[in-house]
């Protein structure tokens, strides 16, 4: 419209003036639109540089690039930081039908709503009468959920709708006239009770921890009696009790509670019963222990068949009993989405591709390696087994205990000794440290075991074998059991010896002159030691920056020695400065040796220190001496020739009619007698003296003897094997030699040499010189001679 305006506007117009005007307004107003446009694209491009993140500009990425880019983060950082190869999950095709659940769930939730309704209540209802009839839980409802304390979340949710009527009307000014208690085993996983209490909004009062037995039965097993006096002074107060939470399967040592009596504790108190636990896994096999079956007459349970089936990414089950489905509903347990139901779509075509075969042969195959590995644990010396039943227990719990401490005695002869156990400061704590470093020690050496480290309350540390949580993930199997046991004989010898020797290492540090003994009851090894040197008034600064200068030398040179012991700094964190951490030995150790080696490195070091200080010192006085002489000299030099010479006409005329004789004056530092010497020697001789010859550097006075091929702080067996006839001559051959050297000469007494000696002696003894050609036979073998001739 408006172009064709112009047109015609151009048209009518006569003047040429006018007619310019407009062309020219027209091309401003062009050019002026164009910088707009431009502005604005450079505004977006800025726009889109700046705010919008990198792999979202454009038009998108494709499915390879963003497929590249998962694998990256997947295997990429791991493989680049860790010195270790990075294993991954065994997914089998078990787990394909997983992973395949999940992408099913995604289409499936996009059909008609009737449809939907009517697939999600299948998958539901046989899932459901699957789990019910593999684990023995007779009409049962189910709960899929992902976080597996959500199971008992909503239970607890349930349980407080059932026993406060007017909790839905009310809220929880109902449970403030009568505060609700919910009873938790000591023994229970870390932080279940607080999660609890913060999910519900009650207080922690609320949560009640139940001590394990102290006197009879399992230490790992709530204790009933102390239980039914808790319940009993709860009602007296005017408390509730509310639910108890069981354990068939602790998760530190696998025991199980006594569910029997605490069904019926719960009955008499019209209590909720619910249980968790690895051991749970055990009710599909055929055989089944009593204490296990109990759990089957509990009101709740919650099973985690990923970790017991390797299968990834399927939902946690809670399977409870409720006769009111407004409750469930009420209490979250159920929900009238079709898309919630989809949780247990990757459950059910799991279930189905395994069969009851499948599912029994895994738990089977990790009760098995149980059994083997307790087996094998029964005939180790120093290893003690915690375990509920010998015969079923899917959870094995091992420790390095050494009754004995004393060398000489074998392991046999402890079992039989009667003698009490030496009294050792902070045992336990050191017992924990090793047993830590134990296991993680057999975890780097066979990963698929799946061992880890658990602390328990009574035993401390401990190494744990849970196949029933791990094996299907990790695919053990029984050569990797083993492959753990043989590991285990390898480390009790190191782990027996290094014990052993802790004690007298730190009685020869404290008694060698010049190291410390520091005390660290969280170092795995044979102890730790520090080099103390002489401050010598020193300020603090100076002195910590001398030690962290001596002993990182010290480590170093310890390093460089041939031994089989490994020398650190100690741990990142937690550790001790300046010091000398010693890791673990074996029973040939002479730890003497190493003391002594290491205190005279240490002096040796400090020596060098000391010598390159003062010889600091010494030049530097040397340098200030030298000017001032200089300067003197100088001076004198001028006094000497006289005012005249100084002037430059003057001097030059005055020196070539009557020129000076001065003999050159310098100065030259003598760094072995750290003095100042006279130039007057060197340039009468031409030659620069060589002074007094420079001590010797200190050294290490360790020359101790060894046999071919034995390494450095190895003590030498009698009977061993090591010692070959060609050592052991070759050794005499050596002491032969030492023998026949000249005595040490007393401190007065002057050395002789052969020649000066001969006449001396001849001249006391009365005899004559010998013959030419005589010298050389020994003075024995000449004095038979003359007898003989004699005679």
């Amino acid at each position: 419209m408006r172009r064709k305006f112009r047109r015609t506007l151009s048209d009518v117009m006569v003047d040429p003036t006018l007619a310019e005007m407009g062309k020219n307004l027209n091309e401003a107003m062009k050019m002026l639109e164009d910088n707009q446009r431009k502005a604005e694209e450079e505004n977006e491009k800025k726009y889109a540089r700046k705010d919008i993140p990198g792999p979202l500009q454009g038009s998108g990425q494709d499915m390879v690039s963003i497929l590249q880019l998962v694998q990256n983060l997947m295997h990429g950082e791991e493989e680049e930081e860790s010195s270790q190869a990075y294993r991954l999950q065994n997914v089998g095709e078990q787990g394909h039908m997983a992973l395949l659940g999940h992408s099913l769930a995604a289409y499936i939730s996009v059909l008609d709503r009737e449809r939907l309704r009517k697939l999600t209540t299948r998958i539901l209802s046989d899932t459901t009468l699957w789990l019910c009839r593999l684990f023995r839980y007779e009409n049962g409802s189910a709960y899929y959920h992902e976080d597996d304390r959500e199971g008992l979340l909503k239970i607890c949710r349930l349980v407080i709708h059932t026993r406060y009527e007017d909790y839905t009307v009310e809220g929880f000014n109902v449970l403030y006239t009568k505060q609700p208690i919910i009873y938790i085993s000591s023994a229970a996983r870390t932080g279940l009770g607080q999660a609890l209490c913060n999910q519900l909004g009650l207080p922690l009062s609320c949560m009640c921890r139940v001590p394990c037995n102290t006197m009879f039965g399992s230490q790992h097993q709530m204790d009933v009696a102390l239980l039914d006096r808790l319940i009993k002074d709860d009602v007296e107060s005017g408390k509730l009790p509310l639910l108890l939470v069981a354990n068939a399967g602790t998760p530190g040592a696998g025991h199980t509670d006594k569910l029997g009596r605490l069904k019926e504790l719960c009955e008499q108190y019209n209590m909720w019963l619910h249980v968790e636990g690895v051991n749970l896994a055990t009710l599909a096999l055929g055989y089944v222990s009593s204490s296990v079956l109990a759990a089957t007459k509990c009101d709740s349970m919650t099973l985690t068949l990923g970790s017991w089936l390797g299968l990834p990414a399927v939902p946690a089950v809670t399977l409870y009993r409720h006769e009111d489905p407004s409750l469930s509903l009420a209490a979250g347990l159920t929900s009238s989405q079709p898309v919630e139901k989809l949780r247990a779509l990757p459950l059910w075509l799991s279930l189905q591709y395994l069969g009851h075969d499948g599912i029994v042969e895994r738990i089977k195959h990790a009760s098995q390696l149980s059994q083997r590995l307790l087996e094998n644990l029964k005939n180790l010396d120093f290893i003690k087994t915690s375990v509920e039943d010998e015969l079923s227990s899917p959870v094995v719990v091992f420790k390095f205990y050494q009754k004995y401490l004393n060398r000489d005695q074998t392991p046999s002869a402890a079992q039989a000794s009667t003698i009490p156990h030496p009294i050792i400061s902070n045992e336990g704590h050191i017992y924990d440290t090793f047993n830590q470093w134990l296991g993680e020690q057999l975890a780097q050496l066979v990963p698929a075991s799946g061992v880890d480290v658990v602390e328990l309350e009574d035993e401390g540390t401990c190494v744990r074998f849970s196949p029933l949580m791990t094996s299907a993930v990790l695919g053990t199997e029984i050569q990797d059991v083993d492959q753990l046991v043989d590991c285990l004989k390898m480390k009790i010898p190191v782990l027996t010896s290094t014990l052993q020797l802790r004690e007298e290492f730190e009685q020869e540090v404290r008694r060698t002159v010049g190291l410390l003994y520091i005390e660290d009851l969280n170092w795995p090894g044979l102890g730790v030691v520090r080099y103390s040197y002489h401050s010598d008034g020193k300020n603090d600064d100076k002195q910590e920056k001398e030690l962290e200068k001596i002993n990182t030398e010290l480590l170093k040179k310890l390093n460089e020695l041939e031994s089989d012991l490994t020398f650190s700094l100690g741990p990142e964190f937690g550790g001790q400065k300046n010091c000398v951490y010693i890791g673990m030995v074996t029973e040939d150790l002479d730890v003497s040796e190493l003391v002594e080696t290491i205190a005279a490195t240490g002096r040796e070091i400090e020596e060098n220190s000391r010598l390159l200080e003062n010889m600091t010192e010494v030049v530097r006085k040397g340098i200030q001496e030298a000017q001032l002489q200089l300067q003197k000299a100088n001076e004198e030099r001028l006094l000497e020739e006289g005012l005249l010479r100084q002037i430059p006409v003057v001097g030059s005329v005055l020196n070539w009619f009557s020129p000076f004789q001065a003999s050159p004056k310098g100065r030259t530092f003598n760094l072995t007698a750290g003095s100042l010497e006279s130039t007057e020697s060197t340039y009468v001789s031409k030659a620069q003296g060589t002074g007094t010859t420079p001590p010797p550097t200190p050294t290490s006075s360790l020359t101790k003897q060894r046999l071919p091929g034995q390494k450095i702080f190895k003590r030498s067996l009698r009977n061993s094997d090591a010692f070959s006839e060609t050592s052991s001559v070759s050794h005499c051959e050596d002491l032969e030699k030492t023998d026949q050297r000249p005595p040490a000469l007393s401190p007065g007494q002057e050395q002789r040499s052969p020649e000066t000696e001969k006449p001396e002696q001849q001249q006391q003894e009365g005899t004559q010189t010998p013959p030419k050609g005589t010298e050389d036979i020994p003075r024995d073998c000449t004095k038979v001679e003359e007898q003989e001739s004699q005679r």
